[in-house]
């Protein structure tokens, strides 16, 4: 059935992801949305969970990117082995809406803090 040891964990072992997509700073919000609608479906066809999804925003970058100044950042939380991940940076890649993407794999997923959620303490002290 699997041909190595390393296929069988490739394929049927569950880890925890976060996943960040920098997509480009014209994108429009109609077209943020099928972007998370496609990369969504992907995740679930290949025997992957969303745990959270967050939409960061457009940011701006360090440093230039394919002449782009900003980005819209989308972050998954991702239950999924793999197979899963593989499927997903595939089609990435081809993406021409996308200026990066990176994939890290966590012991445990923190569901419970919003990084980029402005508290009503921190808009007072810009202020």
């Amino acid at each position: 059935m699997y041909n190595s040891i390393s296929s069988f964990f490739l394929h049927n072992y569950m880890n925890f992801y976060e996943h960040t997509l920098i997509a480009r700073q014209d994108t429009s919000p109609s077209q943020i949305k099928s972007i998370k609608e496609k990369y969504t479906k992907i995740i679930e066809d290949n025997d992957g969970d969303i745990i959270k999804f967050e939409s960061w925003g457009l940011m701006q970058l360090s440093y230039l990117i394919k002449k782009n100044k900003k980005g819209n950042y989308l972050h998954f939380k991702i239950k999924g082995n793999g197979k899963t991940i593989k499927e997903l940076e595939k089609n990435e890649k081809i993406d021409k809406n996308l200026l990066r993407f990176m994939t890290v794999k966590m012991k445990k997923l923190d569901l419970d803090t919003d990084y980029f959620k402005k508290s009503e303490e921190n808009i007072k002290n810009n202020k």
